[in-house]
């Protein structure tokens, strides 16, 4: 008799499941843990955003060893999976019943945007920075135990200003969309001198008009 294999849903919840607890399980590994083939694990790491064993190592030591060189790496609201400074990064948080609206099993809207900016914050390729100005949209609401997936790809960098986009999955499904200016903090500011970001690189103007909503 054949051994019945798992949908491809609970199969992902099983392969982000595994990684939570052994990060630097390999592609063969899975593989064979969960009783599929190796593409079969590619695509899966493709379609989650999951980088490749090497690239979970590498993201293990810069969280033991840069966490004082960035601080922002420590942050992050979730769990986070991956990050390059600079190029992007993906961080995992599960939807608690103490994040839903008293009345109802829907997650607040804040603890999505919490997840998605300090996550815009740390792909930044800086010490420190604040966000600037934020653009988000709440395309669908997240109930208690769902599980988020959010990416963030850094699309410019000019001067001290990266604009970051992040966007925030369930299921495959989209739950958030957002876009960051996120601005680089210098030694004056750190050292609580008036800060001013003026002629240090050219931000979009239609960031004035940006809001943010909540459900």
């Amino acid at each position: 008799m054949t051994e019945k294999r798992l949908t491809k849903k609970v199969r992902h919840q099983a392969l982000l499941s595994k990684l939570e607890a052994t990060p630097l399980l390999t592609d063969e590994q899975l593989a064979k843990e969960l009783g599929v083939s190796i593409q079969t694990i590619r695509l899966d790491r493709l379609t989650l955003g999951l980088p490749e064993m090497k690239e979970r190592a590498k993201n293990i030591a810069t969280r033991a060893l840069g966490g004082e060189a960035n601080p922002a790496l420590l942050e992050v609201v979730g769990e986070l999976l991956f990050c390059e400074p600079g190029v992007g990064g993906l961080s995992r948080m599960v939807a608690e019943a103490g994040m839903s609206l008293t009345r109802y099993n829907v997650i607040r809207g804040h603890y999505l945007f919490a997840q998605a900016n300090s996550l815009a914050v740390a792909v930044a390729d800086v010490p420190h920075a604040l966000t600037g100005t934020a653009r988000v949209d709440f395309p669908r609401p997240v109930k208690v135990g769902q599980i988020l997936l959010a990416r963030a790809r850094v699309l410019e960098q000019r001067g001290r200003r990266y604009n970051v986009e992040v966007v925030t999955r369930v299921e495959e499904k989209e739950v958030f969309r957002g876009k960051f200016l996120i601005i680089a903090l210098e030694e004056k500011d750190l050292a609580g001198e008036s800060m001013d970001f003026e002629g240090n690189g050219t931000s979009d103007r239609r960031e004035s008009d940006d809001e943010i909503t909540d459900y």
